[in-house]
């Protein structure tokens, strides 16, 4: 479209070019040959024209032929014959002859006339035969006429620019089309490879071999090379969250019975060595934990799915925040809870809620509330979620850390000491697990995270809610 727009205005301008210029010649060679006509009928109105004297008074007694039948005299022309002294001898029209000005030699315009006045000699007959005799003739033609020719000469130039633009301008568009349907077509595959990010989508190949064919190829081989690293690149982090995910449930065991040599260590010693024993229990604790993130998170790349059974998120919540009660005397823990049956792995739900509470305790200073809720959302069409929101009053999360906050790895200010910044992203990847999601909503002051779960295929009837404040 712009490029047609673009040849039509170029064709436009080169039009109104040509139109000035011939225009221009034009009407120069139109006013120069009625001028020149003008003063060619003048010329030879001295051959055509007898004057006839009177015997008796010498005065003129008739002019042949008739000034009104001059052959060769256009329409709309004045004719007017004078002595050498000025006075008038005839007209043409007889009446209403309109002005022709004084009697200069040479040609002017007077009244919207082309005026020519020239001393003549004319056949003047009398008596004693003919003989010749020196008349003033003036010759007038009407200029209006050869205008009306030029503002005709004028309506088509300007015509045929604009029929030539509008004609540039179908044909621009015709052509454009049909020469960028190539283009769109591989605009639209890769508007669906960017939609899809499959790039085994075959790109369509022009006919013609062209510059638009020379860049499907080009693209097309793009592709398979894109193909080809993506699923390297694919079969590589796979073959990694496989290492991580076996290597995580492989140090498991090593782990668990170093944590319960060092337990026994640490009641037995006392001392120095009962501090160092306590030091390593704690550090052998912390790897536990990791390892038990890392070991959820590589189960959640990889797909696998841990057996699910019926439960209650309410009554998650309620044991999740009883395990944390000795850690949080310093906050309100408030719990609104009602049943909300969910088909999910316990072990992870419970995870979850401790991330978060653990996340409100770690980030809010002594005397924050964190109140925790549980309820049904209902759905318009009949289905609907169990919810689990566990908000503050604390000071809320940074703005420019809220875009990146489930990311791995992201720790905040108060992070530094005991966490590795896995935690919320392990709720996203339990949340989404499940079928759910997790969001982190304004709550000024302070944070709200609303999880979603889908219900458990059997919901179990309602009951009063399990606890009202912890």
């Amino acid at each position: 479209m712009r490029l047609a727009v673009v040849s039509a205005f170029l064709t436009f301008v080169i039009l109104c070019a040509f139109a000035l210029v011939v225009g221009g010649l034009t009407v120069r060679r139109i006013r120069t040959d009625f001028n020149r006509q003008v003063e060619q009928t003048a010329r030879q109105l001295s051959t055509q024209l007898n004057v006839y004297i009177n015997p008796v008074t010498f005065r003129i007694a008739g002019i042949q032929p008739p000034l009104d039948d001059l052959p060769g005299v256009p329409e709309h022309s004045v004719i007017k014959l004078f002595t050498l002294g000025g006075e008038p001898i005839a007209q043409s029209p007889a009446t209403h002859a309109p002005s022709l000005g004084t009697l200069r030699e040479g040609a002017t315009t007077v009244n919207g006339y082309r005026v020519v006045s020239a001393s003549t000699l004319l056949r003047v007959v009398g008596a004693g035969g003919g003989s010749l005799g020196r008349l003033i003739v003036q010759y007038g033609r009407r200029e209006s006429d050869v205008e009306a020719t030029i503002a005709r000469v004028e309506l088509f130039l300007l015509l045929g620019v604009f029929a030539g633009s509008g004609f540039a301008l179908l044909a621009g568009l015709t052509i454009g089309r049909r020469a960028m349907a190539p283009i769109a077509e591989l605009t639209r595959a890769a508007e669906r490879i960017a939609h899809t990010r499959d790039p085994s989508i075959t790109i369509p190949q022009p006919k013609a071999d062209d510059e638009v064919a020379e860049l499907a190829r080009t693209l097309e081989g793009m592709l398979h090379e894109l193909d080809a690293a993506h699923s390297e690149t694919e079969a590589t982090l796979a073959r990694q969250r496989r290492f991580v995910a076996d290597a995580s449930h492989e140090l498991r065991t090593p782990l668990t019975s170093v944590l319960a040599n060092l337990e026994l260590l640490a009641d037995s010693l006392h001392g120095d060595q009962g501090d160092a024993a306590q030091s390593a229990l704690r550090s052998s604790r912390r790897m536990r934990r990791l390892v038990a993130d890392l070991l959820l998170l590589a189960r959640s790349d990889v797909g696998r799915v841990i057996p699910r059974e019926p439960c209650d998120l309410a009554q998650i919540v309620v044991e999740a925040a009883a395990e944390l009660g000795p850690v949080s005397d310093a906050h309100d823990i408030s719990l609104d809870v009602q049943p909300a049956p969910v088909q999910a792995a316990r072990d992870e739900l419970h995870r979850l809620t401790i991330n978060l509470l653990e996340n409100a305790l770690r980030h809010t200073p002594p005397g924050t509330s964190i109140r925790v809720s549980t309820r049904i959302d209902r759905g318009v069409a009949g289905g609907g979620s169990a919810v689990l929101v566990v908000e503050d009053n604390g000071p809320g999360v940074p703005s420019e850390l809220a875009a990146s906050l489930f990311e791995r790895f992201v720790r905040g200010a108060g992070d530094r000491g005991g966490s590795f910044g896995l935690g919320l992203a392990i709720v996203r990847a339990v949340a989404e697990s499940h079928g759910g999601s997790v969001t982190l909503q304004d709550a000024r002051p302070g944070a709200r995270f609303l999880v979603r779960l889908p219900l458990a295929p059997a919901e179990q009837p309602a009951a009063q809610p399990l606890a009202r404040a912890v």
